[in-house]
């Protein structure tokens, strides 16, 4: 089957082949084995996905009714729950262990007749900027196998920009779809918090969290967004409201009002060729009747510190129930429970894990709760605040998504600190809640590619997803 650029396109050509869905899956299945050396899935469930795409074969040929995702290939990230599969969150800790439902997600995807292929590599427990702090090994990123993929969602990105599935998931708790997009010239999508369930998500830090969609379009991104939306009795902050029609995000003719952050753009942090690229697209903006406005955002400086700190107590909460005990690694070799705590805990977490697990605990710690963590949380509420009265006179924000494309793998590796800082862009979406996304418009000096990030106001994706394929129909390079 010839390959489609959407899956509208995709499910048109399925009509005319009886066995459509099941050449797909081989011909994904081979471009999977002959792109091992990218690391980018841990498991392929390759009989399963051979046997599903037959069964959804009959079912059309019978004409019945057809799911919107019907014969989509689909890959998750090692850390949302498909039943009877195995899921790790790329972590030594869970090695072996076998989810035992599905998460909302995964549901929503099946009932529309989806295609799930396989589960991809990533940061462990999503805690990475590069996708090379994985029990698995590092991912590389397909345009050059030098440079690294981004994280903690490298490996989904990865199956996207390879061409190894039509869509894949991921989780984004600071940045962890948009990075690795722009790192990889494809599109990442984080909705509002709460527009998705994250029942079946294995959590890193819970009030951050959000399962995102990576594609290579709009109009296959707003899809599968409007079939995992919607309310979840399993999730209590699941927000209670109408599943809007994103795929109908598309062909909209508007004006709109953007504002850009004038600190985020003269950044000492940020490339050269990346504020050129915006700043090119600002102006091509404005020449076609939008309005851009640069405003001031002070608070710029205090995204990162903010973020960690909020982040690592969570994740130092969540990651407490990995003891040995009930499931995943036990270390064998220890003489009591608390040797056996100890031990099972050092050995089964990574470096980065640990690292974040003590700077969590820190922050929560007598005598220093309120130095960090409360105040912490008080920069988060004068962030929201502030979004709010820009979300009053502006439709959108344009800002970097990262300032800087991809690095060499093994850059960051004696830093960690300048990797925190990489995430000064992206974190702001998370600690406010907001939906964004990162959309490929440029090419670097380094042949290399980046975008830009759009995000609008809490549950205004309907906007945001036209806003980027109007930009990227209207802007992006030939």
């Amino acid at each position: 089957m010839q390959q489609s650029k959407t899956i509208q396109q995709y499910q048109q050509q399925l009509a005319n082949d009886k066995n459509g869905c099941e050449n797909a899956v081989h011909s994904y299945l081979q471009k999977i084995e002959s792109s091992k050396q990218l690391n980018a899935f841990v498991e392929v469930y390759k009989e399963e996905s051979i046997e599903r795409a037959k069964e959804l074969d009959v079912k059309r040929t019978n004409r019945n009714s057809l799911g919107k995702l019907h014969g989509v290939v689909i890959a998750l990230k090692d850390v949302i729950c498909y039943k009877n599969h195995k899921v790790s969150a790329a972590s030594n800790i869970l090695k072996g262990f076998t989810s035992v439902y599905n998460s909302t997600a995964v549901e929503k995807l099946l009932a529309e007749d989806a295609i799930i292929i396989g589960n991809c590599n990533c940061d462990e427990f999503a805690m990475g900027s590069t996708n090379e702090n994985s029990a698995y090994g590092k991912v590389l990123n397909a345009l050059d196998e030098t440079k690294v993929p981004g994280g903690s969602s490298g490996g989904s990105a990865v199956a996207v920009q390879a061409g190894l599935c039509m869509i894949s998931l991921g989780s984004d708790t600071g940045g962890s779809v948009r990075q690795p997009a722009d790192f990889c010239g494809i599109i990442g999508l984080k909705p509002t918090y709460g527009r998705v369930s994250r029942h079946g998500l294995i959590a890193y830090a819970s009030s951050f969290d959000q399962i995102g969609i990576f594609g290579n379009n709009i109009e296959d991104v707003a899809l599968v967004l409007e079939v995992i939306s919607g309310e979840d009795d399993y999730d209590s902050t699941v927000a209670n409201k109408k599943i809007e029609k994103f795929s109908r995000s598309t062909g909209n003719n508007r004006t709109y009002k953007f504002a850009y952050f004038k600190n985020a753009l003269n950044h000492l942090s940020l490339d050269p060729e990346i504020k050129k690229g915006i700043e090119s697209l600002v102006q091509n903006l404005e020449k076609d009747g939008h309005s851009v406005k640069g405003i001031d955002f002070e608070l710029l400086d205090h995204i990162v510190p903010a973020y960690y700190v909020l982040a690592t107590a969570e994740a130092s909460s969540n990651l407490s129930r990995y003891d040995g005990v009930r499931y995943g690694y036990k270390e064998p070799s220890a003489g009591n429970v608390t040797d056996m705590y100890t031990k099972t805990r050092t050995k089964g977490f990574g470096k980065e894990v640990k690292r974040r697990i003590m700077l969590g605990t820190f922050v929560l710690s007598s005598g220093y709760y309120e130095a960090y963590f409360t105040k912490a949380q008080q920069v988060r509420r004068l962030l929201v605040d502030q979004t709010e009265k820009i979300f009053k006179d502006f439709d959108a924000i344009l800002i970097p998504t990262v300032p800087a494309n991809a690095f060499n793998i093994g850059a960051m590796e004696k830093d960690p600190v300048a990797t925190y800082l990489a995430d000064i862009y992206t974190v702001f979406a998370n600690l406010t809640g907001i939906p964004a996304i990162s959309i490929p418009l440029f090419k670097h000096i380094n042949n290399m590619p980046f975008g830009v990030q759009i995000m609008s106001d809490k549950f205004n994706e309907v906007t945001l997803l036209e806003i980027s394929d109007r930009i990227l129909n209207d802007y992006k390079p030939a």
